[in-house]
Formats: C-alpha cells, sequence, structure tokens
C-alpha cells in the first residue's frame, strides 16, 4: 500500500529564460515499510526531491498524495501538523538547537505536538537509550561527536512516532565505524514498519535499501 505518492511533479526556480528544473516530471510511489535511496551526482535534484517527499516544499506542478490525501487540499495547519506526526527528517547537518541538551532536543517535536511534559519526557529518554545514548544525555551538542550528533538527530527524527523517515545524506559526514552504526539504527526502524528514504551519494549506503532510483538533471533516469 503507498504511502506517498508523486504524480509527474515538477519543481522550478526562477522565472521568465532563467527558469532552472531542479525536479523534472518525476513520478514516484513510497510504500509503506519500504526503503528507498535516492542517488546522482551534486545538484541532480536529490535534496529537493527529499523536500517534497515530506512536504517541505511545493511542487511547482503535478501533484503529492500523503496516503492517498492530495497535500494541495490541506490548509497550512493542516500540512505541518502532517510533518510533525507522520514524517522524521534526518539532516545531515543535524540541525540540533545548540541551547538545548540532547535530551531537550529529542523533546522539541513532541513540545510541538502538545504531549504533556513527563510523557515527552520519558519518551526522549527511551529514544536516547534506544539510540546508545544515555550516557549524553545532559549534553548539548558542542559536547558531542558527529556520531553522537546524528544519533540525537536520530531519536528526535522518532520522537513522534512517525510513518517515514527521511535522511538527507546521513552519514555524510561521518567515518566508516559510525556510518554502519548509523545505517543499523535507520534500518532497525525500518524493520519495524517505518518506510524509511535516503539521499546519499555513497552506492555502499544505497545498496542497503531495496529500492535504489537515480536522478540526473531532476529527471529519474534509473529505477533498480
Amino acid at each position: 500500500m503507498s504511502l506517498i505518492q508523486l504524480d509527474n511533479v515538477s519543481k522550478y526556480y526562477g522565472k521568465d529564460n532563467k527558469v532552472t528544473k531542479a525536479i523534472d516530471n518525476v513520478t514516484l510511489t513510497i510504500e509503506r515499510g519500504s526503503t528507498t535511496a535516492i542517488v546522482g551526482k551534486s545538484g541532480s535534484g536529490k535534496s529537493t526531491l527529499l523536500h517534497l517527499i515530506g512536504c517541505l516544499d511545493k511542487p511547482s506542478s503535478g501533484s503529492i498524495k500523503f496516503a492517498g490525501k492530495d497535500i494541495s487540499t490541506l490548509k497550512e495547519k493542516e500540512v505541518t501538523r502532517l510533518r510533525l506526526k507522520e514524517i522524521g527528517f534526518v539532516f545531515q547537518r543535524f540541525y540540533l538547537v545548540p541551547t538545548l541538551t540532547a535530551l531537550q532536543n529529542v523533546e522539541l517535536p513532541m513540545v510541538e505536538a502538545g504531549l504533556p511534559r513527563k510523557e515527552r519526557i520519558k519518551r526522549a529518554k527511551d529514544l536516547l537509550i534506544k539510540v546508545g545514548m544515555e550516557n549524553r544525555i545532559d549534553h548539548y551538542p558542542s559536547q558531542l561527536s558527529g556520531g553522537e550528533m546524528q544519533r540525537v538527530a536520530i531519536a528526535r527524527a522518532l520522537a513522534n512516532n512517525a510513518n517515514i523517515i527521511l535522511a538527507d545524506e546521513p552519514t555524510g559526514e561521518l567515518d566508516v565505524q559510525n556510518s554502519n552504526s548509523i545505517m543499523e539504527l535507520l534500518l532497525n526502524q525500518n524493520e519495524k514498519g517505518k518506510a524509511l528514504v535516503i539521499v546519499t551519494h555513497d552506492l555502499g549506503i544505497a545498496k542497503q535499501a531495496k529500492n535504489m532510483i537515480r536522478l540526473e538533471d531532476g529527471r529519474i533516469v534509473e529505477v533498480l
């Protein structure tokens, strides 16, 4: 059963004679519980496509449906709520709030979702334990290594029990040992029924996904 469906989606930037097609007429289905890797050269549109899948950006043309519902028919508040409850984001540069501890960073999406304080603290602690960060709960991002920050970012992505995890170059700044550990964490979530979409330049990482698509100039040129 499809979770996200993109039909003839394009994303343009600029106007008149200076239009750039970041995504050009892409049709793609993300099934529930699937793993998909998006690969391609720098500038091929990988991150833009991920942002469209995650409803962080709107298409210039075409349609995006989440669980059968056309995103364009939703109000902005409804789209924000959908992102908050259904989609977990893991960014290459982590985007942890520097003035918050690891625990507080993981709590943040639950604060926005309106969960009671006692419940969100317990869940944040449980998630940090699951990603092996139980001894760094009260540490700030500046006190953590790259691999540790990425673990916190993954815990944060899981905070609201999202149905899909979107990871943009999740191992891009990590060494081999940390990269393998992060992929193990992500694939473990997939085994629990969550869909996983990874943007990566690393074919070794991409091959761990069941599905792989290659982008070139904003188009899907190969499906493996």
